[in-house]
């Protein structure tokens, strides 16, 4: 992995095994949004969809990922019947790049490279991708698309990205790194610091 490219990288493998899991990560984003969280604000909850963007980016790459949680967002949108939000796809589609950005710098879990330092910029991705996704996209495209109030999106885009990155931290790194052992136990591969 490491020979290719940083555009190689960024894209993923895009085979049938890729359109399957990014297909399966986006259904279940969808029903994880709905009901697979709790409320804590409105039209915010604090969801398990989360770690989709992260198994798909651990596994498969940055524009997977972002695949997953943008479609997933939309399939979200489509099953709790709400309507249609498409600035938060967009958001969710955007945070899952900067979720699933681990190769970029280079965390390669299938080969089972997922060292400390790692972890830490794993980590800054988050913030910054939900900062990003959900302090700026999030509020440009509600206003764009929806017209909507600046004031109530943008504590929804707080509450948002605290939730997230609760998630995507804590759940997170837990599961990038037992999918990194699991692969490094098949390659008999050893981690240096």
């Amino acid at each position: 992995m490491e020979n290719k490219s940083f555009g190689a990288r960024l894209l993923g493998t895009w085979n049938t095994r890729t359109i399957v899991a990014v297909a399966i990560g986006a259904a279940v984003f969808g029903v994880l949004m709905n009901y697979g969280g709790i409320p804590i604000f409105t039209n915010t909850s604090l969801t398990t969809a989360m770690i989709v963007p992260v198994v798909v980016g651990a596994m498969y790459g940055p524009v997977p990922a972002a695949v997953a949680a943008g479609v997933g967002n939309v399939i979200a949108d489509l099953i709790g019947g709400w309507g249609m939000y498409p600035a938060w796809s967009i958001a969710n589609a955007v945070a899952g790049l900067f979720i699933g950005a681990l190769p970029l710098y280079g965390a390669y879990i299938t080969e089972g490279k997922f060292l400390t330092k790692h972890m830490v910029i794993y980590v800054l991705c988050v913030l910054l991708g939900n900062a990003l996704a959900f302090g700026v996209v999030a509020q440009v495209f509600t206003v764009f698309f929806e017209g909507g109030d600046m004031n109530v999106s943008l504590l929804q885009g707080l509450w948002a990205s605290v939730g997230n990155i609760l998630v995507e931290v804590v759940i997170g790194i837990p599961v990038i790194k037992l999918l990194a052992n699991r692969y490094q136990s098949r390659t008999n591969l050893t981690e240096e610091e």
